[in-house]
């Protein structure tokens, strides 16, 4: 069921009716309908893997009352290792398999051994990253004492599955979800309002923006070696702005459903196109995951107090594992190498936290300075994306071999021209509302009532102007 779909138009207003008013802020009853229908949710993908989201969800709430029950460390760490292996053994068949299947028959031929690899004939469970994330996190948190196990299995079902978030996140934890689904919630019209807003944004970004600009870039990147390599650099941006739109987008609309709930999700992306160096650009691109690696993995393994070795290392494991968590191939691990790489300079010389503040705040235009860095740190996040968009590395390499010719100076063939104008008002929009939550957060609350109406009217009629040709949310495939 896709957020832009009419399914989703006709189960999301049901939903919140009887949440709000047909169980009369009764806490357990509107926690049973939220579990009901993210399962409802999860099954109108495939019903199948119902019982795969059923059996990670079990493992971790029995494990995680074990592991608080238990009279000893050995006890703990016996259910703590169980819960682990499980979950990330469930990770490994069903999405890195055959990755590591084929990997290794291509290098047996290599020294001349040709095997034919057993590989499995099955889909990727959509969303068993996202909700596997989730219940490692709650183990995790347990095994160091942070929080107790729940033991209410709905509430603990509700964190782990909650419809908004299940198949692309954001990666929430139980410290912050968790105390939410447990507490009283009452409808707050201020809150629902904003979140109907969020969505909209949300919407126009994956419909207006993300789907339109794969058209152009599906298009060059699909048949690279007819283009010239100024057209193969248009692609590649039209790119940029299709993750963007397409996955900031998802967030967005998963943030203002949960709102129309009374629950506050973890911000996902905090304008990140607008980022000074690629440090800035991590800090505010897919926060939830970035945050995850850092905690669960970065700072275990020492973080950055064993030295300048310690911190290069750690940086180039967890840069390396985001990239091999986004799928199996190898041009995603080629992707998180080149940002590993992009953030040494920030991490040997210390300057990775320079730019904490959004850029320019509290002025219309950055200085020159600034646009500067933007521009650099974007043109390096562009060609990286190169490598997340190809098919494979072969296809990589022949695409930027294929930009660096004289070609490189003609005129890009083929310019959509009307998606020119809506990416320079999209960016627009994004760069004046980029010290709020998200970009019309705040535009047009203070102007007159029709006109900011007629803003919404324009972003709404958007939807259906531009929803001719649709595209499945790039995330939902990780």
């Amino acid at each position: 069921m896709l957020f832009y779909s009419l399914n989703f138009a006709i189960f999301l207003p049901i939903v919140f009716f009887i949440y709000w008013f047909a169980t009369k802020g009764n806490l357990k009853l509107q926690n049973i309908l939220l579990l009901v229908s993210s399962y409802f949710f999860y099954a109108c993908w495939d019903w199948r893997f119902l019982f795969l989201l059923f059996f990670s969800t079990l493992l971790d709430y029995f494990t995680g009352i074990k592991m608080s029950d238990a009279k000893n460390q050995k006890s703990k760490k016996f259910w703590f290792w169980l819960s682990i292996s499980v979950n990330l053994g469930f990770l490994g068949v069903f999405k890195y398999y055959n990755f590591f299947a084929e990997s290794f028959a291509s290098a047996l031929d290599d020294i001349g051994l040709h095997v034919n690899p057993w590989t499995l004939k099955v889909i990727l469970p959509v969303g068993i990253s996202f909700y596997t994330f989730h219940g490692l996190s709650y183990v995790i948190d347990i095994y160091k004492d942070r929080i107790k196990a729940e033991k209410n299995f709905i509430d603990y079902s509700v964190f782990v599955s909650f419809f908004p978030l299940l198949v692309a996140g954001p990666i929430e934890r139980a410290t912050h979800l968790l105390p939410q689904i447990q507490k009283k919630r009452t409808f707050d019209y201020t809150k629902a309002v904003d979140g109907l807003r969020q969505i909209l944004w949300g919407l126009f970004k994956k419909v207006v923006i993300a789907d339109q600009c794969a058209e152009y870039a599906n298009q060059i990147f699909n048949n690279s070696a007819d283009y010239s390599g100024s057209t193969l650099v248009a692609g590649a941006i039209f790119f940029t702005f299709q993750i963007y739109g397409d996955f900031s987008g998802y967030s967005d609309i998963a943030l203002g459903t949960a709102r129309l709930f009374g629950i506050d999700l973890l911000r996902n992306f905090a304008f990140p196109y607008f980022s000074r160096d690629i440090a800035e650009f991590w800090r505010r691109w897919h926060i939830s995951l970035s945050s995850w690696f850092k905690d669960y993995l970065y700072i275990p393994l020492g973080g950055s107090k064993g030295g300048m070795w310690m911190k290069i290392r750690n940086t180039f494991i967890i840069f390396l594992l985001s990239g091999f968590w986004h799928g199996a191939n190898w041009t995603f691990i080629v992707w998180g190498f080149l940002n590993a790489l992009y953030i040494m300079p920030s991490i040997i010389f210390n300057t990775n936290r320079n730019n904490l503040e959004i850029v320019a705040k509290g002025n219309y235009i950055p200085n020159l300075k600034d646009m500067f860095s933007i521009g650099v740190t974007f043109s390096l996040t562009v060609f990286a994306w190169i490598f997340f968009r190809a098919d494979d590395l072969t296809h990589a390499f022949t695409y930027i071999s294929n930009i660096f010719t004289d070609s490189i100076f003609s005129i890009p063939i083929s310019l959509p021209k009307m998606q020119l104008r809506l990416l320079v008002i999209f960016l627009l929009i994004e760069w004046y509302g980029r010290e709020q939550e998200y970009a019309i957060a705040k535009l047009g609350l203070k102007w007159f009532r029709p006109l900011r109406w007629l803003l919404y009217l324009l972003l709404f009629a958007s939807l259906f102007i531009y929803s001719t040709e649709s595209h499945e949310f790039i995330y939902f495939q990780f």
